[in-house]
């Protein structure tokens, strides 16, 4: 499988060419860059200017970009209004928030990109008809600024009961909306499970995010280093074999860890070895 790696490893720190340069080096051909105003501040043209200029000059591919999660620097610990959610049910506030995803797409001016990941919620929301029609709303006018800059909107299973992948079926089916998915194994585990959420989203699968946990925490573990981790990488891998999709790891870093690439070239290699009995 052709190997990824999610800057969300970085997150904290600003994103500069050197970080893009270490990841081409450990061998990993596709990047998925984590919009977060501390990392990519995707309101700094500056910034955007001179990655653009890198790319344009690298073998290293912008896979996909992660859509922002909250508008400030400081995760959203300025304040409520910094949640980013397009299931905000109240239209000026939803504009708002739908103008913030905007300015990342537009990145693809500058460096262009295949995929644009986006949550359908926040971490434990509860179902709610209303924020689905806001959500509704929401990517009809996203994924439209979307094509017109060639990027294709990818809809992430995550832990809420408005995008679990059975939700996430339903949704699309109810709104005949034509969206693909991004399968995060992680949030799988936490939500109904790995295999159960691969089979119902399978027909749609267009990228991953590869990362383990212990099916309570969202903790963004090593796989097959980390300790703490439950997925069952064998069977996980095996149906991952089955798509043509990337193995897109989306890690969170570990302090005091002095080499963290070489840490991601140790679970991408154990990754690929991982086999079940039955493809032994």
């Amino acid at each position: 499988m052709t190997h990824g790696l999610s800057t969300h490893l970085f997150v904290n720190h600003r994103l500069t060419t050197l970080w893009l340069e270490r990841i081409w080096n450990a061998g990993i051909p596709l990047v998925e860059i984590f919009c977060a105003r501390q990392h990519l501040d995707y309101r700094n043209r500056a910034q955007i200017s001179e990655l653009g200029h890198w790319f344009r000059d690298s073998e290293l591919k912008l896979h996909s970009l992660h859509s922002p999660m909250y508008s400030d620097e400081v995760w959203g610990r300025s304040g409520p209004d910094a949640v980013v959610s397009i299931t905000e049910p109240v239209k000026m506030r939803r504009l708002a928030m739908i103008d913030e995803i905007k300015r990342t797409l537009e990145i693809a001016e500058t460096v262009p990109f295949r995929y644009l990941v986006q949550h359908l919620g926040v971490t434990g929301e509860e179902y709610d008809e209303a924020k689905a029609d806001a959500a509704f709303s929401s990517l009809e006018e996203i994924s439209l600024f979307a094509r017109q800059r060639g990027v294709e909107v990818l809809l992430e299973n995550t832990p809420n009961s408005l995008s679990s992948a059975e939700r996430l079926l339903m949704f699309l089916e109810m709104t005949h909306l034509d969206l693909n998915l991004c399968f995060d194994a992680g949030h799988a585990n936490m939500n109904g499970g790995v295999d159960a959420a691969f089979r119902v989203m399978r027909n749609r699968i267009r990228s991953t995010h590869i990362h383990d946990n212990n099916a309570v925490d969202d903790s963004h573990l090593f796989p097959l280093t980390s300790e703490g981790g439950t997925i069952d990488w064998a069977r996980t891998m095996d149906s991952l074999r089955t798509l043509d999709v990337p193995l897109l790891l989306e890690l969170k870093e570990i302090p005091g860890i002095e080499h963290p690439l070489d840490a991601v070239r140790e679970s991408l290699d154990r990754l690929e070895k991982a086999k079940s009995r039955n493809e032994s």
